[in-house]
């Protein structure tokens, strides 16, 4: 008996652990609800809430496949080796096979499970590439974003991305009641708004290639068009591979890699910063523990003044575009990806606040919140991060308002109170907490121990 244990790979096709463990001998699955490590680690309550949607339609694909999954519960990682042992024993369990994750608390936790004398196989398939594959001359992971994005295209066309086939199924299908009936320990917010499933994160992405991909340079950064693929939950959990997004791009577009002008290359450019922020983060684990990757950054004297966060929580900064973002991601568990830039880079330049301050935040709120993704978003809008944006770049949030949302639709989508503003006076501050000319004088002050030597 093989035991395939599912952690943010919630998929039956393009899955190596669940593939070749079937090629092996006849397969269950796992799955550990770790409520008190999920607090720990600010777990989203929508996020669960979709953890649980996934994993109720995962074990009815399971089954189709003839392989039950149990659902297991612990406090925290720490519990999981011995009730493993236990589970070993009782199912009769010769090999463990899994996905490896790349934070830093996951890669302990595997590790006490093969110290504990587990059988366990991890496989690379979070990443299209490995970590570490994609160097300079001298072996050295790529500062620069663009250098990696050049180096990892360029292996791309060497190297064979067909996703993994679903595996046969073993035996003969297990009645669909016996699928689990999914109900996670923690608090919980509806996230029907995306509903669950591999089919569906296959449906959004083809539908994405036929209608809104070849504008997607152009569309992207408006948000009040529903311009982007609506698939960074899925890619969060692992309910579709950046593996299989990138495959069917190509299949559909095969001059892609080189159109760089293109939409389509544009959003390839999205899934290559996923991979980039993910190889950072397993070359340096100290970003999973808060560090800033720019050393120098350590010497940043932040406001960190609780009042100035909390009206940016809630949305009430007084500037129409930043606080229509924080009220999206408070009612829909989603923010707009040009809005984190702005909202991130508000919070750090213009009110001076810590940016693990708002990582944790975003974390606490977002479906799609990944520690690699959040972590290097929140470090390049703070310019503390690899490749971040210069100290001295400090977005405007008028002229990002002017420029992204023109005619105000999207402001008055979530602040109905300036709804009777016309098309210009919309984007300028009203009782705004800090005035934009001053803060920047302030960020460039505060920030100049950046500059280097």
């Amino acid at each position: 008996m093989q035991l395939v244990w599912f952690r943010n790979d919630l998929r039956t096709s393009d899955n190596s652990a669940l593939y070749y463990a079937c090629l092996k001998g006849p397969v269950t699955g796992i799955y550990f609800v770790t409520p008190g490590q999920w607090k720990s680690h600010n777990l989203a309550p929508i996020q669960a809430d979709f953890i649980e949607q996934n994993l109720q339609s995962l074990s009815i694909e399971l089954c189709a496949l003839g392989i039950p999954l149990l659902i297991e519960e612990v406090t925290d990682f720490s519990q999981i080796p011995a009730r493993l042992k236990q589970i070993q024993k009782v199912h009769h369990i010769e090999v463990i096979h899994a996905n490896e994750e790349p934070e830093i608390n996951e890669k302990k936790r595997d590790q006490a499970v093969k110290e504990a004398g587990l059988p366990l196989i991890l496989y690379q398939c979070d990443c299209i590439l490995e970590a570490g594959s994609v160097v300079t001359l001298q072996g050295d992971m790529y500062k620069v974003f663009s250098a990696f994005r050049n180096a990892w295209m360029k292996k791309i066309k060497q190297t064979d991305i067909r996703p993994l086939p679903k595996p046969r199924a073993q035996a003969s299908p297990l009645d669909a009641n016996r699928a689990q009936n999914v109900s996670l320990n923690y608090d919980k917010k509806s996230s029907q708004a995306w509903p669950a499933g591999e089919r569906e994160a296959l449906r959004r992405l083809r539908h994405f290639l036929l209608q809104d991909i070849e504008d997607y340079h152009h569309n992207r950064d408006i948000p009040s068009l529903d311009g982007t693929s609506g698939l960074s939950a899925y890619l969060r959990l692992g309910v579709i591979s950046a593996k299989r997004c990138v495959n069917e791009v190509l299949a559909a577009f095969p001059y892609a890699l080189d159109a760089q002008d293109s939409g389509v290359f544009s959003w390839l450019n999205e899934i290559v910063w996923r991979e980039f922020y993910r190889h950072i983060m397993i070359l340096n684990p100290q970003l999973c523990k808060g560090k800033n990757f720019n050393k120098l950054a350590d010497n940043i004297i932040w406001n960190n003044n609780r009042e100035d966060f909390k009206a940016w929580c809630e949305g009430r900064t007084g500037y129409g575009l930043v606080d229509a973002a924080m009220r999206q991601l408070n009612e829909t568990g989603w923010m707009h990806n040009r809005l984190r830039m702005v909202t991130a880079s508000f919070l750090t330049k213009h009110l001076l606040i810590d940016w693990r301050w708002g990582e944790n935040y975003f974390m606490g709120k977002l479906i799609d919140g990944d520690l690699a993704s959040n972590n290097g978003g929140w470090q390049w809008a703070a310019s503390t991060g690899c490749d971040a944006q210069p100290y001295f770049r400090i977005f405007n949030p008028i002229i990002q308002s002017q420029k992204f949302d023109p005619e105000g639709l999207f402001i008055r989508k979530y602040i109905k109170e300036l709804n009777e503003f016309d098309n210009k006076k919309i984007h300028f501050p009203v009782n705004a907490i800090v005035e934009h000319k001053q803060a920047r004088l302030n960020a460039l002050d505060r920030y100049s121990v950046l500059k280097k030597g």
